[in-house]
């Protein structure tokens, strides 16, 4: 496929595959888009010529760059030992051990050919093991260690892939040369990467006291920046490109920028530009992966002379036998830390803590990129001993570590007394979420800061609701109210999230039901018409037989009814220009029932606060402060007449939504000097509290 054609797909299936994701939350993203590439090049026949060199350069190199950027620098540090262990040491015993497994596993495979294979699916996936981690929730410490070899052990892998490869195509191999050329080339890249990242910062530093500040300048360097030390480090200094730019992603991100105090505008976009350059990449590399697939098993599957059972037999062992290595290992380097350290801030080690580390190695692109460039042929002209069967091997196990991930890693982690250290809470648990700060006081995620904020927010336009903009408060309250639901939803299981919703449908229910005595009562006063009483009454019932049918639904797909709501609003609109003054005294008559229906229901969820002792839950107080602000809204906009000022509203509330971004932001700061939150998550929130408040400024200019 072409190139221009070969990105536009690309790109529109990352976005389709986010889409998808959207709706079946229990899988990752990372599975969605292999699926969707692998049925793209089934269907369509679709296929994209892998080449190691380039693939590293133009996914592995921004994503690693970035990866080292955004890694903690304190946990970098603290886990070195063990990250340089796993990167190298476990790489080449997995290529040793592997290689030899493999070979007695399957005889006609030659050793050499064994190593190669062995090799290239030791490095784990740096893209792969981010897009598990938040679906599995591993422990902090292991995501670290994991997600720190895979930007290492890239190199360490490829290497002795590179070697086992010489050594099966010529049949020469020296243990001496593989040595001196790794050594060579860890060195040099991280030297190189060092000097080139200090090199192009004190370039940038310069062109910016010659005056050459531009924004998008800045940020087309930064994302340049990669390709650069990759490409020379590579070609003019032949030596790992990948730990060249991980040095350099890792540098970049410690060294202070003295732009950055006056220029605050260059890194919130060059932020925000990376964010969209590493979901596109994110998303090729996967989709890339399941186009491959299928040219990666073809072979085997269609070969008569072999058995695809017993190939898909010798994928799972394989897989098991490189799982084991790791557990083991994993332990082995537990207890000889906690022999090695005599104080009690060590990890005990722990079975399960080895498994879920086992079973986060997962492979992924690098894997795919290295063994699709093993040769047809060798020195002497054969054909490259069992290739097809190399390439299955290593398509079945990039996919099984990844299913396997998904659906084991949530089982060991689920429980929270994974990582036993002195600082555990009396109960001997340690939550993921709430971390004990140095203070003592409990810190909160981003999740529990931004909602702590937006009540914040909330309280504040309560407080500067007045008779004159309650309309307007109210529609900004929903507005929060919309948000923190969201958030507090984000992260319920299907179970939960079925609960809460009829735990709300019965709230809904109560205020429906107080709505239809009040009807009831107006109609035995001869308050209203039986006009108005038949017409209102129906459509109370229509929105309880709704919420009767609301546990039997899955996804709701609106788009019809949206249709038809609109037609009915445009109708009644051209209906109403042309009302006569006994049509408009029943419109007036009808809203006035309306709000004193809204009254009604207000009240009833009112005596439901005071007589149940169920509303004390988090989801049910926050369900009936919505509906309520819900039904006060509706009752400010049935007061609404012809004289309604637009432009007024429209300035009431760009006032009460700078006093609430005002709010938020006091809330972050008393946050972070409390010690609740930490110094990067208040980063985070300062800057989405900054975009809200550049969005509300522009929508004033305009």
């Amino acid at each position: 496929m072409p190139l221009l054609e070969s990105v536009i797909v690309l790109a529109a299936l990352v976005l389709l595959s986010n889409v998808i994701s959207h709706y079946l939350v229990s899988i990752p993203v990372g599975l969605i888009q292999i699926t969707l590439g692998f049925i793209v090049a089934l269907i369509f026949k679709i296929s994209i010529e892998l080449e190691t060199d380039w693939f590293l350069l133009l996914f592995i190199a921004p994503l690693l760059f970035n990866d080292g950027r955004k890694f903690p620098k304190r946990e970098l540090w603290k886990l070195r030992g063990a990250i340089f262990a796993n990167a190298i040491l476990l790489v080449f015993l997995t290529t040793v051990a592997g290689g030899f497994f493999i070979h007695f596993l399957i005889p006609k495979m030659p050793l050499a050919v064994g190593f190669a294979l062995a090799a290239i699916l030791s490095p784990t996936d740096p893209v792969a093991v981010q897009s598990i981690a938040e679906k599995a929730k591993l422990p902090r410490n292991i995501l670290n260690l994991v997600s720190g070899e895979s930007l290492i052990n890239d190199a360490s892998g490829l290497i002795a892939f590179k070697y086992a490869i010489a050594a099966a195509a010529t049949g020469y191999f020296s243990l001496s040369e593989a040595f001196g050329d790794f050594t060579y080339i860890a060195i040099v890249g991280f030297i190189a990467g060092a000097v080139l990242m200090l090199l192009i910062s004190t370039i940038r530093d310069f062109l910016m006291r010659q005056g050459i500040n531009d924004v998008v300048f800045n940020t087309i360097l930064q994302i340049l920046t990669p390709f650069i030390i990759f490409m020379f480090t590579e070609e003019f200094l032949h030596a790992s490109g990948v730990i060249s730019v991980v040095v350099a992603g890792v540098i970049s991100s410690t060294r202070k920028n003295s732009f950055a105090t006056y220029l605050p505008e260059i890194k919130l976009v060059t932020e925000k530009t990376w964010e969209i350059v590493v979901y596109l990449l994110n998303g090729f590399v996967f989709i890339i992966l399941g186009i491959e697939l299928p040219i990666a098993m073809s072979n085997t599957i269609e070969d008569n002379n072999s058995s695809t059972f017993t190939a898909i037999v010798d994928v799972v062992v394989v897989w098991l036998f490189l799982v084991l290595i790791r557990v083991i290992w994993t332990y082995i380097n537990m207890l000889f830390i906690s022999k090695k350290d005599k104080t009690k801030n060590t990890e005990t080690p722990s079975w399960r803590v080895s498994l879920i580390s086992g079973f986060s190695g997962v492979r992924g692109a690098i894997t795919m990129a290295g063994v699709l460039t093993v040769p047809t042929i060798i020195k002497s002209g054969d054909a490259f001993p069992e290739r097809s069967l190399m390439l299955f091997i290593a398509g079945g196990i990039i996919v099984l570590s990844l299913l396997a991930a998904i659906l084991i890693l949530p089982f060991l982690t689920k429980e929270k007394d994974i990582m036993k250290t002195n600082n555990e809470s009396s109960d001997g648990l340690v939550d993921d979420d709430i971390i004990i700060s140095e203070n003592g006081n409990a810190q909160f995620n981003e999740k529990q800061a931004r909602i702590y904020i937006m009540r914040v927010a909330i309280s504040r336009l309560e407080s500067e609701r007045r008779e004159s903009n309650q309309k307007v408060a109210y529609e900004l309250i929903l507005e929060y109210q919309f948000m923190i639901r969201r958030l507090e939803f984000s992260d319920q299981d299907d179970e939960r999230l079925r609960q809460i919703v009829e735990e709300e449908a019965n709230i809904r229910r109560i205020a429906l039901d107080g709505e239809l005595e009040a009807l009831d009562k107006m109609k035995l006063k001869n308050a209203i018409s039986d006009q108005n009483y038949a017409i209102i009454n129906k459509k109370i019932m229509k929105q309880k037989a709704k919420l009767s049918q609301i546990n039997n639904r899955k996804i709701s797909f609106v788009t019809v009814r949206n249709i038809k709501y609109a037609s009915r609003q445009i109708g009644k609109m051209a209906r109403r220009a042309f009302f006569s003054e006994t049509e408009l005294k029943k419109v007036y008559e009808r809203r006035n029932i309306e709000k004193a229906l809204a009254k009604a229901a207000i009240k009833a969820l009112s005596t439901y606060v005071k007589k149940s002792d169920d509303v004390n839950q988090q989801f049910n107080q926050q369900a009936i402060y919505h509906l309520i602000v819900y039904y006060r809204n509706r009752i400010e906009t049935l007061k609404l007449t012809k004289e309604f000022d637009r432009s007024e509203s429209e300035e009431q509330s760009y006032q009460l939504r700078l006093k609430a971004i005002a709010a938020e932001r006091t809330a972050m700061q008393e946050l972070m000097e409390q010690g609740y939150i930490t110094w990067s998550l208040a980063s985070r929130l300062r800057e989405y509290i900054n975009y809200s408040e550049n969005v509300i400024m522009l929508s004033e200019e305009d």
